[in-house]
């Protein structure tokens, strides 16, 4: 985390943007850690937080078009690949298959939510050839949300922020379980209200 924390000290804007990207595009770091600190070191140096956050959504975008491209590009063949290389992404990439089979348009939002899926997703979508159009406005609606709690979280507690991490353990649950409850509760409306909409129409 240390070495994160310098990164971004030394190079700004550039950094968090580099960072975000990297890990959008399934590289091994933990946007738990990331994005919150991000946050926190935004306003620390007086950015501001719309700004972190709109850099933060492009980053994860590219990211994920990356990982789009390469799983349309490389088929099956490079989902074993990352698996011989990497035998823990294995859980992940069968999450986000399964989560694909099921709810097919909206699991690629609903995965950018889920650890270990986040980013598998994007080669799930890509090896699926599902429409690059309805890829990204998933995505966005999906990372948007992941991003605005998590670096809402380092933004606000900034003061505390390295106190906070020491106790890292400690509160990840509730770190993970934020972002997911707030799509729930969105399925949830959305549910009630198409329900309400068809009862009328009866």
């Amino acid at each position: 985390m240390s070495v994160i924390n310098s990164f971004i000290l030394q190079y700004g804007l550039i950094s968090v943007f580099v960072l975000i990207m990297i890990e959008y595009a399934c590289f091994p770091l933990p946007s738990e850690v990331v994005l919150p600190l991000c946050g926190a070191i935004a306003a620390r140096n007086h950015f501001g937080f719309l700004t972190i956050l709109i850099l933060s959504i492009i980053a994860g975008i590219l990211g994920s078009i990356f990982c789009y491209t390469v799983g349309n590009w490389g088929g099956k063949s490079i989902i074993n690949k990352i698996i011989e290389i990497c035998p823990k992404a294995k859980k992940g990439i069968f999450a986000s298959q399964d989560y694909f089979n099921k709810y097919s348009s909206i699991s690629v939002c609903v995965c950018r939510l889920i650890p270990l899926c986040r980013t598998y997703i994007s080669f799930i979508a890509g090896i699926a050839g599902q429409n690059i159009i309805t890829f990204v406005i998933s995505s966005i609606v999906g990372i948007t949300i992941w991003n605005t709690s998590l670096i809402s979280i380092g933004y606000i507690f900034s003061e505390s922020w390295v106190r906070i991490m020491s106790h890292y353990n400690d509160y990840k649950f509730l770190v993970l379980i934020i972002p997911i409850s707030i799509i729930f509760i969105g399925f949830v409306i959305k549910s009630f209200i198409h329900k309400k909409h068809h009862k009328i129409r009866l």
